[in-house]
């Protein structure tokens, strides 16, 4: 073996940078290994359409990681190195096919007013939303920031039972599990309320018909009127920089271009990795933060675990495809309709509540959908230092879409034998293409250049995105929460002493808010404390010993 560190991950996401930082500036010494060229997962920064024109190739906006535990930890010295999170009023916006646009602020009196105007009550049904979450906002957000399968998963059910009591409880469990359309129809009369909100569902990977997807409607909501959506001045590169530095001045390493094929484990106990080139780093803990068909597939050795773990990483299943499209733009692209439009970071393009379930339903029988919903981001409402001045950029996300297509639900696009080619990702970008521009009527004037990227190339680029699974996993219940990769594998232990499980892959599932690599840095701390603790008792033992 080579060098010997107190922690090495693998991969370089935000769970593992998050992770590694945090263990760094607790005195462990730690190694991130990166098969790729660059760091950073899904947080990536590039000129990929033309010189000067900033786009963030996957994750673009950071409202949960600010929320975060890991960043309120990290926060000052996140701002010493420079990083700056600019943030905008006008977070997001849902635009129906007839003009009709709706607006979610970070101002609850707005929205109230908002949500009064598309009907009658509904403003004050947003209003008992929020009053009814912020008591019992710890016990929500707890869901999704501890290590439910533990002594505090346990600790916090107890919680919420002494503070709710027995049918409180089971009332807040009820609501965790509702799908978004029950609770969206139940709370709001307006299509539009409903268009609002249920768009949202997507970018947990649920559908609004989903268990649980009514609870992550609702966090989601509330979280946006509470932290808007900031996002990294310059680009997610420079948090990526900033992680990264922190890691390297606790006296750790991060190496990309550094492909781990082999978990070492001896007697039960992983003692470090094999890298492609056929290196090997020793440590006392390993952390992989890949998918479960990675982790019991490729990187344990079949007789390193039981029969059962590599049944459970063979049988984990992948949701929808992705699609990300890139557009860069000689002008700031020109709404109809409503001008706060110009202004919002996230507008969603989409009929309503059945038009996302319609659509979720179409993609995972292997259609495309014939009216998705198109997410459009517009990063220079909240950071104009994304496109040279006078230019704009568009990121535009549609999560709806299969992974290897059977059909065109409008009947359109022949998808031949289903394989993701240039053509058949050129042709459907054409579509939603037209779909924007009937509310922008500028778009293909002022568009100088665009990038598509199918599920396809999403899945090249990153391992963990198989079938351009963004989410790196269905998120359905018994793949969800507590049950989080699968129903045998739950929480981020492993059956290997000493090896830990954290990625999109493991609870609280995907996202940018590093909720699993600051689980298991918190936890790792924590045994080296105890450690700590014992080892002092002994001397101290020791030493009343040879007094005596």
């Amino acid at each position: 073996m080579s060098e010997r560190f107190d922690v090495v991950f693998i991969g370089s996401g935000i769970n593992s940078l998050a992770g590694a930082a945090l263990l760094a500036r607790g005195g462990r010494r730690v190694l991130v290994l990166e098969r790729n060229d660059r760091l950073g997962g899904a947080v990536r920064t590039e000129e990929i359409t033309l010189p000067g024109f900033l786009h963030e190739v996957f994750a673009s906006w950071h409202p949960l990681f600010v929320g975060s535990a890991a960043y309120a930890e990290l926060a000052d010295d996140l701002r010493a190195l420079g990083l700056e999170y600019l943030n905008t009023e006008l977070p997001t916006a849902s635009l129906t096919p007839d003009g009709e646009a709706a607006f979610l602020t970070t101002s609850h009196e707005r929205n109230v007013e908002e949500l009064e105007r598309l009907a009658p009550g509904d403003g004050e049904a947003w209003s008992r939303v929020v009053q009814g979450f912020m008591p019992h906002a710890d016990l929500s957000f707890g869901v999704l920031t501890t290590e439910l399968w533990s002594a505090a998963g346990a600790r916090l059910g107890l919680r919420a039972y002494r503070r709710l009591g027995r049918r409180g409880l089971v009332d807040f469990t009820g609501n965790v599990l509702v799908s978004a359309r029950d609770w969206l129809t139940e709370t709001f009369a307006s299509p539009h309320t409903h268009g609002l909100l249920a768009p949202w569902v997507l970018h947990t990977g649920l559908g609004p018909d989903a268990a649980v997807s009514g609870f992550m409607t609702q966090v989601i909501a509330v979280a946006v009127e509470l932290g808007g959506m900031p996002v990294p001045k310059g680009g997610g590169v420079k948090l990526v920089e900033a992680l990264a530095w922190i890691v390297r001045a606790g006296g750790g390493a991060l190496e990309t271009d550094r492909d781990v094929e082999r978990i070492l484990v001896e007697n039960g106990r992983a003692t470090g990795v094999r890298v492609a080139d056929g290196t090997t780093v020793a440590a006392r803990r390993v952390v992989a933060n890949v998918t479960p068909t990675q982790l019991y597939g490729r990187l344990l050795s079949e007789t390193d675990v039981p029969p059962s773990a590599v049944e459970a990483g063979r049988r984990f299943r992948y949701g929808r495809g992705e699609m990300q499209i890139h557009l860069a733009l000689d002008e700031p692209p020109r709404w109809e309709g409503d001008e706060r439009l110009a202004g919002t970071a996230i507008v969603h393009l989409t009929p309503g509540l059945d038009g996302v379930s319609r659509a979720v339903n179409e993609a995972e029988r292997g259609l495309l959908p014939a009216e998705a919903t198109v997410v459009v981001g517009q990063p220079l409402a909240v950071d104009p230092s994304r496109a040279p001045e006078g230019k704009s950029i568009l990121w535009i996300q549609l999560q709806e879409v299969p992974s290897r297509p059977k059909g065109d639900a409008a009947g359109g696009i022949d998808v031949g034998d289903g394989t993701w080619t240039a053509e058949l990702r050129e042709r459907y970008a054409d579509r939603i293409q037209a779909r924007i521009a009937r509310h922008v009527p500028n778009l293909e004037s002022a568009l100088l250049k665009r990038v598509v990227l199918s599920p396809a190339d999403i899945e090249q680029a990153n391992v963990n995105m198989p079938g351009g699974d963004i989410y790196s996993g269905s998120c359905a219940l018994d793949q969800n929460l507590l049950w989080r990769p699968r129903p045998s594998l739950p929480g981020h232990r492993t059956p290997v002493t000493g090896l830990y499980h954290i990625g999109a892959s493991t609870h609280p599932g995907p996202g940018l808010g590093a909720g699993s690599g600051t689980i298991v840095a918190h936890d790792l701390l924590r045994q080296n404390r105890a450690r700590r603790a014992l080892a002092s008792l002994a001397r101290h033992l020791g030493e009343r010993d040879e007094a005596l």
